[in-house]
């Protein structure tokens, strides 16, 4: 049986509240999405699987699984199933779930949140409880009903909690994008 658990970094979102693709963008001398990978390998997560909206957007990606999200219009849902989908094939114990815009995320919070393999653990921060978020591979069915512009958030109804105030910041307008600037230079 595998002790591997997998990544599975959400980059097929429209970046409508930014107008232009948040994954590409730049800072810090990386974009978002490589960022996000290389945060994820940092903390040991194998496989790195990347949904993405199209193959071009995953292109430049090396050591990833790269799939693409056909239904991407619909929602944050769709790609959430197309990863745990790709994990599920490759018989992984669990998947942390994450965003590519969450431009503090550390490898450090990731590998917490997989403290214990058998327990949904998501992250705690401006007062709710969010992705990153740790799914066993017990929880894969539930997340494969999902449906529409929605994440998980009913799954991690008491679900046990990290906290990292700073992953409060995700890149969503051009005020987050300069205060990620400043954040990482």
């Amino acid at each position: 049986m595998s002790t591997k658990v997998a990544a599975v970094v959400l980059a097929a979102g429209a970046s409508r509240r930014l107008g232009r693709p948040k994954q590409s963008l730049e800072i810090g001398g990386e974009t978002l999405l490589e960022r996000a990978v290389r945060v994820a390998v940092e903390a040991r997560l194998e496989p790195v699987i990347v949904v993405v909206r199209d193959e071009e957007a995953g292109k430049s990606l090396r050591g990833c699984d790269v799939v693409v999200n056909e239904l991407a219009d619909e929602g944050m849902a769709a790609s959430i199933r197309v990863g745990v989908s790709r994990a599920e094939e490759l018989g992984v114990v669990g998947v942390v779930v994450m965003a590519c815009d969450q431009v503090a995320l550390r490898a450090e919070h990731l590998r917490a949140l997989c403290g214990e393999v058998d327990r949904v653990t998501g992250s705690g921060y401006a007062g709710k409880v969010g992705i990153p978020a740790y799914f066993p591979a017990g929880k894969f069915s539930e997340l494969m009903e999902l449906r529409g512009d929605v994440g998980a958030r009913e799954l991690l109804l008491g679900a046990a909690v990290v906290v990292d105030e700073a992953l409060g910041l995700d890149v969503d307008t051009e005020a987050d994008v300069e205060r990620a600037q400043r954040m990482l230079g």
